[in-house]
C-alpha cells in the first residue's frame, strides 16, 4: 500500500513538471483557419449561431420534461416508478449531454 502511494505521488509529480526542452508552439490566430460562405458571412459564426438556437430549445425542453418528472413522482406511489418517467428521465440525459458538448466545443 505504501509503495503504491509513493509510486502514484512520483507519477503525479513528474506529470506536473513542464518539459524545459520543447519549443514553443506557434499558434495560428483563429480567424486564418475561418471559412467563409457563399452569402460572405463566416461559416463559424453561422455555427455558433444554429448551436446557441438549439441550446435555448433543448434547455426548454428540459424544463418541460422536468417539470413532468416531477409531477409524476408527486402524484405516483412512492415504491412504483412508470416507465414513462424512466424514459424522461433518459431524455432529459440525453439533452443535458448533448448540450454540454455544444457548449464544450468553444
Amino acid at each position: 500500500m505504501r509503495l503504491a502511494c509513493l509510486l502514484s505521488v512520483f507519477v503525479f509529480s513528474m506529470l506536473g513538471q513542464a518539459p524545459q526542452d520543447l519549443p514553443p508552439v506557434a499558434t495560428s490566430p483563429p480567424d486564418s483557419r475561418d471559412v467563409k460562405l457563399p452569402n460572405g458571412k463566416s461559416q463559424r459564426e453561422e455555427i455558433v449561431k444554429a448551436d446557441y438556437k438549439k441550446n435555448l430549445e433543448d434547455a426548454a425542453k428540459l424544463v418541460q420534461l422536468s417539470q413532468d418528472v416531477r409531477e409524476a413522482l408527486e402524484n405516483g406511489d412512492r415504491y412504483v416508478v412508470s416507465v414513462r418517467t424512466i424514459k424522461q428521465l433518459d431524455e432529459i440525459d440525453k439533452l443535458s449531454r448533448s448540450i454540454r458538448g455544444r457548449l464544450k466545443r468553444y
